[in-house]
């Protein structure tokens, strides 16, 4: 086989015949006034566009119809200034906010056992091991966050951190300091708690005894955060690593969780749902804005998703304090029904009429009026339904227990009530419920 040596040579071409210098002369004054024609037409075109742009100008604003500004060539266009970062404003609030942030230690006397050894047959080589109680020592048993409301010590906490009323609580401030704490109230339906500590006595400038000046927390406005801000939540992790800090956003609002610990089961509604982390000995702690304000008061982690917290809005925890400080105690306006929300399923398994509401009716242990209460006095009657309350409307998004939240024993409200299909109204004194 032979092999054609010259496939990959490239194919001649003829040159082209040299010009003269006539000719070169030429074609170069042709290329220059093409060129020069191009210029001079752009400038006449950008000219003529400035002056037409002006006489539309005349004309609109003769109208009363606004044209953007002019920008002229010298005019300075302000640079961009950049807002306060995010990563700025968390630093700043953890430096607020974290000298009002406590950590709660739970200890109680606890029984000591000894080992020793017992012939079990009175006289025999052998031995068997036991116990016996040796005296009581004070032990830790758990721990939590809270944070300091008051100049004068108030402490707000969830209830689960401070349940065991036989226990001691002592409250170690960021600085390291340490005080003893007395348990004020606890709430009956929510997962709050108040604790009062107090420093020595100091006169003041005024000369009179006063009981110190703690650092506080800023309170916000829980109804006013939006899902997807940024959330930060301060707390003793793990009852060891006292102030963690951990960022996330708030990923829902008005969610209704069954929050569970040891013999602790509490239904929490209207919940704040955040990704930042809550771990272990955070419960209690404040859950904080960009604005160093405490929007939440963390409270529990559902354990089998992956950050997925939740948090009691400030403005509950609000009604607390100011009834600890004009009361000395939480109560709650009561009106001593059991009710189930309608629903299309209630509504199909009871036969009832109504599309919303309360339905009264008895429970397993509980009468649907209870004897004595505010309900009773008003005359209300198993298989009622309350469809108002006060003016509200009842729904599932905004159940009786939330409406009624927001009034006081001794309050006068009236209700709307379907009986036997026909509507009444009733007034009610509201009760007290306290525990």
């Amino acid at each position: 086989m032979s092999y054609n040596n010259n496939m990959y040579e490239l194919p001649k071409f003829k040159k082209l015949p040299k010009l003269t210098k006539t000719k070169r002369r030429i074609i170069r004054q042709i290329a220059l006034t093409i060129l020069l024609s191009c210029f001079f037409g752009v400038i006449a075109g950008i000219g003529s566009s400035v002056y037409f742009y002006s006489l539309i100008r005349d004309y609109m604003s003769g109208q009363n119809i606004d044209l953007p500004p002019v920008i002229e060539k010298n005019t300075t266009i302000k640079e961009y200034e950049p807002q306060v970062s995010v990563e700025e404003a968390t630093i700043e609030t953890v430096e607020q906010a974290s000298p009002a942030v406590v950590s709660i230690i739970v200890s109680k006397d606890l029984p000591i056992f000894e080992q020793y050894y017992r012939d079990p047959f009175g006289d025999s080589p052998f031995r068997v091991p036991e116990y016996r109680m040796k005296g009581t020592e004070k032990q830790e048993i758990g721990g939590g966050t809270g944070f300091i409301v008051t100049r004068d010590g108030i402490v707000v906490t969830n209830k689960h951190v401070v349940l065991d009323e036989e226990a001691d609580y002592t409250v170690f401030t960021n600085d390291g300091e340490k005080y003893e704490a007395e348990v004020l109230a606890r709430d009956p339906f929510l997962d709050l708690a108040i604790l009062k500590i107090e420093t020595e006595n100091k006169l003041n400038e005024e000369g009179q005894l006063s009981s110190g000046n703690f650092p506080v927390v800023k309170l916000g406005d829980s109804d006013s955060i939006k899902i997807g801000q940024t959330a930060i939540a301060i707390g003793n992790a793990l009852g060891e690593y006292r102030n963690t800090v951990s960022v996330g956003v708030i990923s829902g609002l008005g969610r209704t969780i069954t929050a569970t610990g040891g013999s602790f089961v509490e239904t929490l509604e209207d919940v704040i749902q955040t990704d930042a982390a809550i771990n272990k000995g955070n419960s209690g702690g404040p859950l904080l804005n960009l604005k160093g304000e405490v929007i939440g008061i963390n409270t529990a982690v559902a354990l089998e998703a992956q950050s997925i917290g939740f948090a009691i809005p400030i403005n509950k925890a609000k009604r607390d304090i100011q009834q600890i400080k004009s009361l000395g105690k939480i109560v709650y306006p009561f009106l001593g029904i059991h009710y189930v929300l309608v629903t299309d399923q209630v509504k199909e398994e009871y036969n009832i009429s109504a599309d919303y509401g309360a339905y009264i009716i008895s429970g397993e242990d509980t009468p649907g009026i209870i004897e004595g209460s505010a309900a009773d006095k008003a005359g209300l009657l198993e298989e009622d339904i309350i469809l108002e309350f006060d003016g509200k409307k009842i729904t599932e998004s905004r159940t009786l227990a939330k409406i009624i939240s927001d009034y006081s024993p001794g309050d006068q409200v009236s209700l709307k009530v379907l009986r036997d299909g026909q509507e009444i109204v009733l007034s009610v004194i509201l009760g007290e419920r306290n525990e």
